[in-house]
C-alpha cells in the first residue's frame, strides 16, 4: 500500500553516507540505477580520489539554452545511535507515516523528490526547451571541498551550460516554506596567544591565557551583542546577523605548568550585508588589544558575496515565484544561516535558490530523531512536477538569442 515513491525513498536512506566512512559508490550506483531507468543520460566525474560527482541528464528540445541544475548532496552528517528511537539507517516508518532517518531532511529527500517529479513528467509526454541537469555531489557535509567546490572548476562542469540551479534549503515548522537567496560566508579563525611561561605556583606576567581571556571576551561580546540584535528586532532571521561561536581551545602540558602558548578556535557565519573587509579588521584589532605575541589564521574563509535576484523582473525568480503563487505556497525569503554548495554555484555567477518544500516540519537536520512525513515528502514531489517545467521553459534570455 505504501506509495513507490516513498519506497525508493526509504531505499535511499538506507544505503549508508555517513561520514567519516561515506558509501559513496553505492548511493551512485543506486542514483545511477533510477537514472537509467527514467532514461537518463549518465556522466560519472571523479573530482579527486574516491570523490564522484553523479551528472544525469534530461535533454531539452534546445540544448543551445542555458540549463536548469538540480544539486543535492549524497553525504549525511554521523549519528548518536543511543539518541534515537529508531536505528537511522533503516528507515523506518511510524503509524503517522513519519520517516525516520540520517538523511531523512538534509538532504536525500531532495534527491528523490527531483527524480520522482521527473518520472511523473516524462511519464506525461513532456519535454521542454531547457535541458536539465541532476548532479549528486560528495563531501558537502565536510565543506565540499571534495565536491562542488572542485567540480564548478572543471570542464565537465562548464559544459553543462547552467543558467539556474536549485538546491538544497530547510524545513519550516510553520505554513510558509524557506525559500534562500544566499547565504552567510564560513569564517574559521583559530587565534593562537604566545606568552611567558612557568611554574604553575607563581603569578607569572604576561602569560598566554591572560591574553587569550582578552581575545575570548572580545569575540563573545560581539557574539552578545548580534543574538541581542536577533532578539530584539522581531523582521531579522538567523541569517541576517553574524554567528559567532568558540568551538575549539587548545593550550597547556600539565597541571603545574604555565603553558607558552594556547589557542582558540572560532566558528563565524557572516551575511552578505557585512563588509567583511571592515570585519577582518575588527578581528585584527581585538587581536591587538589582547596583547604581543596574538596572531590569527583562516582555516576557512569564504569571501564571497553573491547572491540570486529575488526581483519580479528576473526571469528565473519570476518562473520560481510564479509557481508559488499558482499553488498557494506562502513562500518567506532568508539568507541561510549556515552553508551549501550553492556558495560554490554562485561563486561562478550562476543564480541559485535553497529550496527543500517541507512546510509545518521540525527543523532536524544534523539532530537525533531526524525525519519526515511521507505526506510532506509526496507533496514536496507535486511542487517540484510544477516548478520543473516552469524553469525548464523560461524563454530564451537576451544573451541566448
Amino acid at each position: 500500500s505504501e506509495d513507490p515513491s516513498v519506497t525508493l525513498f526509504r531505499e535511499y536512506l538506507k544505503i549508508d553516507t555517513v561520514h567519516p566512512k561515506p558509501d559513496y559508490d553505492a548511493a551512485v550506483r543506486f542514483l545511477e540505477r533510477v537514472g537509467i531507468d527514467l532514461g537518463l543520460a549518465s556522466q560519472k566525474v571523479e573530482v579527486c580520489q574516491g570523490c564522484v560527482v553523479l551528472v544525469l541528464t534530461w535533454q531539452g528540445t534546445n540544448p543551445r539554452l542555458r540549463s536548469i541544475l538540480l544539486n543535492s548532496h549524497t553525504d549525511v552528517v554521523p549519528v548518536f545511535e543511543e539518541h534515537w528511537t529508531y536505528p537511522p539507517f533503516e528507515a523506518v516508518k511510524d503509524s503517522q507515516g513519519n520517516i525516520y532517518a540520517r538523511g531523512a531532511q538534509d538532504m536525500k529527500c531532495v534527491s528523490i523528490q527531483y527524480l520522482e517529479a521527473i518520472r511523473r513528467l516524462k511519464a506525461e509526454g513532456k519535454s521542454f526547451p531547457r535541458t536539465i541537469h541532476l548532479t549528486f555531489v560528495p563531501d558537502e557535509e565536510m565543506g565540499g571541498h571534495k565536491g562542488m567546490e572542485m567540480f564548478v572548476q572543471r570542464p565537465e562542469f562548464r559544459a553543462l551550460n547552467v543558467g539556474f540551479a536549485l538546491d538544497e534549503g530547510l524545513a519550516s515548522p510553520s505554513d510558509t516554506f524557506s525559500v534562500f537567496y544566499g547565504e552567510k560566508s564560513p569564517w574559521w579563525v583559530k587565534v593562537k596567544c604566545v606568552g611567558s611561561p612557568g611554574h604553575g605556583s607563581r603569578f607569572i606576567s604576561n602569560t598566554a591565557a591572560e591574553k587569550l581571556h582578552k581575545v575570548i571576551n572580545s569575540f563573545l561580546t560581539f557574539r552578545e551583542s548580534e543574538k541581542q540584535r536577533l532578539k530584539s528586532d522581531s523582521s531579522l532571521t538567523l541569517g541576517d546577523v553574524t554567528s559567532l561561536n568558540l568551538t575549539m581551545l587548545e593550550g597547556g602540558v600539565s597541571f603545574n605548568v604555565v603553558p607558552s602558548e594556547m589557542a582558540a578556535g572560532f566558528d563565524i557565519r557572516i551575511p552578505p550585508t557585512m563588509d567583511l573587509k571592515a570585519f577582518e579588521e575588527q578581528v585584527a584589532a581585538w587581536c591587538r588589544g589582547a596583547g604581543d605575541g596574538v596572531t590569527y589564521e583562516f582555516i576557512q574563509k569564504c569571501m564571497d558575496q553573491h547572491v540570486t535576484s529575488t526581483e519580479e523582473s528576473d526571469p528565473w525568480w519570476k518562473a520560481f515565484s510564479g509557481v508559488c503563487r499558482d499553488m498557494k505556497l506562502q513562500i518567506k525569503l532568508e539568507i541561510f544561516p549556515a552553508a551549501t554548495d550553492s556558495r560554490y554555484i554562485r561563486a561562478v555567477r550562476h543564480p541559485a535558490i535553497g529550496f527543500s518544500p517541507m512546510n509545518r516540519t521540525p527543523v532536524l537536520l544534523h539532530d537525533h530523531n531526524e525525519f519526515l512525513n511521507e505526506q510532506v515528502f509526496l507533496r514536496g514531489i507535486d511542487i517540484y512536477a510544477r516548478l520543473l517545467p516552469a524553469l525548464a521553459s523560461v524563454p530564451p534570455l537576451p544573451a541566448e538569442a
